[in-house]
């Protein structure tokens, strides 16, 4: 028999997501009025960067590469895709030759997806940016 979902069942998740964002408001306006008039005031000095003692040298805003954060974000993207095979090797018994052909799939669109982005150049360090 197929079980019906009622607004009573979500209860839990509703008051759990008021209490959190009745958390981010509490907090943000208690915030907001405890700090002193003065301290919110803007000048030079606040605005100066401060870093160990060391003198500021230079403006912070010059153009780089984004080789670094591009290599991150396909690591991150690759690592979570590889987190699904774990569940495949754990239950590979039971799955037959339909989860075995399922997975098969999966890892060619995987090695499709890595070998596009190696031709991309995705990886090149030494490519420069178009």
């Amino acid at each position: 028999m197929e079980r019906i979902y009622t607004a009573a069942d979500y209860q839990s998740v509703l008051i759990q997501f008021l209490v959190a964002i009745s958390f981010v408001v509490i907090v943000m306006f208690v915030t907001h009025f405890i700090t002193s008039k003065r301290k919110r005031v803007r000048t030079l000095k606040k605005d100066e960067n401060f870093e160990c003692g060391i003198e500021i040298q230079g403006n912070a805003r010059f153009p780089f590469s984004i080789k670094y954060f591009l290599i991150a974000i396909l690591f991150v993207l690759f690592d979570v895709e590889v987190i699904f095979f774990y569940p495949w090797a754990v239950n590979f018994k039971d799955t037959n030759w339909t989860g075995f052909l399922d997975m098969m799939l999966f890892m060619g669109i995987f090695i499709f997806g890595f070998f596009y982005i190696y031709k991309k150049g995705a990886f090149d360090w030494n490519k420069e940016q178009e």
